[in-house]
């Protein structure tokens, strides 16, 4: 069997390790590199051993100097900006989960996706992206309820996290409003703001302990709510979809492709 050579960029950090432990026991995947940052306190040693799957005979490195078949990056946005014209140069398919980007940094995303295939998604997660759909039906289906539907999106995430509200919370509220037309977009609430108006989605930002990620939308309507709740219980359902989206990716033409285009959604 001819397997994938990957390079995990963002090695070193919670998800790395376990996209390093991940893809070291897929049978179809090869570890051939592990980035981190120059900076990295686990430069020079063993990724396997850092991720706790054993050696691997991989070393963290602040550089690709080695053939890969396709990066998957699991970073910080500054990071990912530095990575995306290394791709281009060497041609190289790329799966980028990171997220919190600027819209400079998005833009650079969009570009590196006209000269390489690129997957970019702001959740790797297999059940996050059906429940995306979900979402959307059920947006497309509540729009025209005449006594109108207020529209929530609740996330939790572990208190190391950065960005707030979340890629995904973001991603489920873009889906909402494209279907049901809603143009402001609050993100917590204070005060008195006065009565809730029916063209707003409201965020909600939860950091406790070490939540992995759950999302929730709510569709509020008079006499009755809708929860539509995924939970991610290990960083494993992240890494599954990482993997999955490398092995895509590294079959496609240039271009830029997302979750549903992975799972065929």
């Amino acid at each position: 069997m001819i397997q994938l050579r990957v390079a995990i960029h963002g090695a070193a950090g919670r998800m790395g390790q376990r996209l390093v432990a991940c893809v070291h026991h897929d049978a179809e995947l090869q570890l051939a590199a592990a980035l981190d940052s120059s900076k990295c306190p686990r430069l020079g040693e063993d990724a396997g051993e850092v991720a706790g799957c054993g050696k691997t005979g991989v070393l963290i490195a602040s550089e690709l100097s080695i053939p890969v078949d396709v990066v998957i990056d699991f970073s910080v946005p500054e990071a990912t900006e530095h990575l995306l014209p290394i791709c281009v140069a060497r041609k190289l398919p790329l799966v980028v989960a990171t997220t919190g980007f600027n819209d400079a940094q998005k833009a650079a995303v969009q570009n590196a996706a006209e000269q390489i295939p690129l997957v970019w998604s702001p959740s790797m997660s297999v059940a996050v992206n059906l429940l995306m759909k979900l979402v959307r039906d059920a947006a497309r289906v509540l729009k025209g309820n005449p006594e109108g539907v207020d529209v929530e999106v609740v996330e939790r995430h572990h208190r190391f996290k950065e960005d707030a509200p979340s890629g995904t919370a973001l991603a489920f509220g873009r889906i909402v409003a494209e279907e049901m037309g809603q143009s402001n977009h609050v993100h917590g609430r204070s005060g008195r703001p006065g009565q809730r108006p029916h063209n707003e989605i409201g965020y909600h930002a939860l950091r406790t302990g070490d939540n992995v990620g759950e999302h929730t939308i709510v569709f509020g309507l008079m006499g009755e709510t809708i929860d539509l709740t995924v939970r991610s219980h290990t960083r494993d359902s992240y890494a599954y979809g990482a993997l999955a989206a490398a092995k895509f990716v590294a079959q496609q033409k240039p271009g830029l492709y997302g979750m549903v285009d992975v799972l065929k959604l």
